[in-house]
């Protein structure tokens, strides 16, 4: 029960020994509620006149500051003031404005200054100061006088009531269980095309977007709502019976026939896993539908028993059968059509793309932050048998969201970069169900790949990877669960001097949650967001919209994007198409180096958070249509780019625009380097090399794309290693021009070139 208490406060479950160890620690360093509120000062009142002077004289403040010493220091009084909530924080932060007080105001209360008078006088004990000093407490501390009223707004154990719509239907629950390729989510869609009225609830946009299409093939209208936008399946825009929408959307009032909810594992995810628990609970539909890995079975029956339903479960078995090969495939010369190579970050994807189409075969290319239309039109270009490309690299994006005709999957690695709870990168092993689901995709029902297969790159990986594949995902125990917006303003009217962020740390550290079966979901996010605007006078229910928003906040563009969104809404200024287009670099050029490519996607963050906002704030977003426009061309620019990676990695080092005869040479000149070196290993070591800020690329790229590196920086780090790379290669010049001192003769035409540009890049 303690660790999950811990859980609940960062969001994710306690998996191992370290991480119990860990979240221990930071638990220690946890504020308290005390330190979490902010101390009021507290003023006077307004009368002009000093009636407690005229009453009993004027008070020496030598003594009141001497019996203010001694009733501190008594052991009752501090007894006194623990069972009136008063911790040892409080009670010495409150000791320090009342002597304040009490010394620096002329003007006391009367009832303050004549008991003073008293005690001073020996007339009345000490403690008489005991319930001014707690009346003074609550002026310093508002939350002493209403600690109760926020308890009972942030008591979160039983979520099921506060759906009551879906609690006055007996819902049928049927829980789809299989692995990946089983067919689970297809039964259950079946349910929903034959429905009267239904709703679709993915993870995803893309997998949202791929519902609408197919049920408005079918023939039976669908609606589509993402964060971003709706599309209506009826020209006259009126709502369609059916609605395909990602699960944070979903409506928990509009009555169904059937409800479909896919993935319904990622209730454990640390941060999202909030919409699924809501949308389990809360959607009034006759009949829900989920879909999943059976890890989730037992807390979903668990759930459900909350809100006294009860689960049919119905298992599924893979369609297709998966082989893990006896051996890793060791060198990229052994990628054969069919093929995916899956890598874990965005370096690796780059560098293997180099390295294939190095040998003369075209790469599809998948990986998280690419546009919805990028990953689809790398998909298709995938999966269709009459194209020349036949291999794919991606990253674990592909385990979810996109239809692959997939051979076999080959894990490039099977170390993935995690953030632990302080915001810190960390290396670890891939989970069971992440391995399960990434090596799913191989072998897909109905294709020509009909028998997948599953290997890995290193030797090494591969007994781990049997490991993983022969072990069922771990049980799932507790999902997640968040404060809603009526909750914060709730706390908001208590507390009306504490800001966004302050209110979201008291309402999580006085929560009261089930801790074994719910925790609270991680709002680093949130907060975070909200410290960037607190600044920016905004109304409560606004600001914490704009927190809600989904953005990496690991882009500096997209940032600094969205404070500016949140300073013109403040001053309630129209944010236009042209004001925009002023603020994002209009027009765009198709990317020529990687560095083009990353910042055209996060533009495109951009784009996306101006399409949320305009879902919420219409009247000063205007402008959506205009700007799902763009979107669509930078998509289209971000396609080509990605068609063409090799020559932007190229031109990333060569500093040298596309189409030119130069780039044309130095790709044919690294196409013949690499074809002399295809094995794996000898290849990454060749590159290492080379510049590490140019031939190598890994860390400077991984800088970039972080914001901790700017172009300009870059090109200053490029300089400053040229610049002694010159300087050695000068000093063996003048070593050599000494030897041959007597025969200048001999020095030959492009000695003197070459100095000549040595001497040219040192003037610049």
């Amino acid at each position: 029960m303690f660790m999950n208490g811990i859980a609940k406060y960062f969001g994710r479950r306690v998996f191992s020994h370290t991480n119990y160890h860990r979240i221990i620690r930071q638990k220690k360093t946890m504020p308290t509620l005390s330190q979490l509120i902010v101390p009021q000062p507290v003023k006077s009142g307004p009368d002009d006149l000093n009636v407690g002077a005229e009453l009993t004289g004027k008070l020496d403040k030598e003594e009141v500051m001497k019996w203010l010493s001694k009733f501190y220091q008594r052991r009752e009084i501090k007894a006194a003031a623990i069972e009136n909530g008063i911790d040892n924080y409080i009670y010495h932060q409150t000791y320090l404005s009342f002597r304040k007080f009490c010394l620096e105001i002329d003007k006391l209360p009367v009832d303050l200054h004549v008991t003073f008078s008293d005690i001073i006088a020996g007339a009345c004990h000490l403690d008489s100061l005991l319930p001014y000093f707690i009346r003074h407490a609550k002026q310093v501390f508002p939350h002493l006088e209403c600690l109760d009223d926020l308890k009972k707004i942030s008591d979160l154990r039983l979520p099921a009531n506060w759906y009551p719509e879906a609690r006055a239907l007996t819902r049928k629950i049927v829980f789809h269980s299989g692995p990946t390729n089983s067919g689970k989510t297809y039964h259950a869609l079946e349910r929903f095309f034959s429905s009267k009225s239904g709703v679709y609830c993915g993870p995803l946009k893309l997998l949202a977007s791929e519902v609408f299409y197919k049920s408005n093939h079918r023939g039976v209208p669908c609606d589509l709502v993402t964060g971003e936008e709706r599309n209506f399946a009826n020209i006259s825009k009126t709502p369609s019976s059916h609605v395909s929408c990602t699960v944070e959307m979903v409506s928990v009032n509009t009555p169904y026939e059937v409800a479909v909810i896919d993935e319904i594992q990622m209730l454990k995810d640390p941060s999202r896993g909030w919409a699924w628990t809501r949308a389990l609970l809360g959607i009034v539909a006759e009949e829900v539908h989920v879909c999943g890995e059976a890890a989730a079975i037992d807390v979903v029956k668990e759930i459900i028993l909350s809100a006294s339903e009860e689960v049919e479960l119905r298992r599924y078995k893979r369609l297709t059968e998966l082989i893990i090969e006896e051996s890793s495939l060791g060198t990229l010369e052994k990628i054969r059509p069919g093929d995916c190579l899956v890598c874990f970050n965005k370096q690796d994807i780059f560098w293997a793309t180099r390295q294939i189409e190095a040998m003369g075969k075209e790469c599809a290319v998948i990986y998280g932050s690419l546009p919805p239309g990028t990953k689809l039109a790398q998909a298709k270009k995938f999966n269709d048998p009459d194209h020349s490309c036949k291999v794919l690299v991606a990253t674990d994006a592909i385990g979810m969201g996109l239809n692959l005709n997939i051979g076999r999957v080959i894990f490039n690695s099977l170390i993935k970069p995690t953030v632990n709870e302080k915001g810190e990168k960390e290396m670890d092993t891939i989970t069971t169900s992440q391995a399960l689901q990434i090596a799913g995709r191989a072998g897909r029902y109905g294709t020509q790949f009909s028998t997948g297969y599953v290997t890995t790159m290193k030797n090494e990986d591969l007994p781990t990877l049997k490991r993983l594949l022969s072990q069922h995902p771990e049980p799932i125990t507790q999902v997640g669960l968040h404060p809603t917006a009526e909750q914060i303003e709730l706390y908001a009217y208590h507390l009306p001097h504490a800001n966004l962020s302050n209110l979201i740390d008291i309402f999580v550290n006085l929560s009261t949650v089930d801790d074994s079966l719910y925790f609270i979901c991680n709002i680093d996010d949130f907060k975070f967001l909200a410290d960037m605007i607190q600044h920016v006078p905004l109304p409560l229910r606004a600001r914490y919209v704009f927190c809600c928003a989904p953005i990496n906040r690991k882009i500096p563009f997209v940032c600094s994007m969205f404070l500016k969104f949140a300073r013109q809404y403040s001053r309630n200024e129209v944010l236009s198409f042209d004001w925009l287009g002023r603020q994002i670099g209009l027009p765009f050029a198709c990317p020529n180096t990687l560095l083009d490519l990353v910042h055209l996607e996060s533009v495109f963050d951009v784009l996306d958070l101006y399409l949320w906002l305009s879902y919420r704030f219409q009247d000063l977003f205007p402008d959506a249509s205009f700007v799902r426009d763009m979107q669509k061309e930078l998509d289209c620019l971000i396609q080509a780019g990605v068609a063409q990676l090799t020559r932007l990695l190229i031109n990333s080092e060569t500093k040298v625009s596309s189409g030119t005869s130069q780039a044309v040479e130095a790709e044919e000149n690294r196409s013949a380097l690499f074809a002399k070196k295809p094995s794996y290993s000898h290849d990454r070591n060749a590159m290492a090399r080379g510049n590490p800020l140019s031939s190598h690329g890994r860390i400077a790229d991984r800088l970039l794309s972080e914001g901790l590196l700017t172009p300009k920086m870059l090109e200053e780090l490029k300089k400053e290693w040229q610049f002694q790379k010159d300087c050695e290669k000068e000093s063996f010049e003048a070593s050599d021009r000494f030897v041959h001192k007597s025969n200048p003769v001999k020095h030959s035409r492009n000695d003197t070139l070459s100095t000549r540009r040595l001497s040219r890049k040192r003037r610049t």
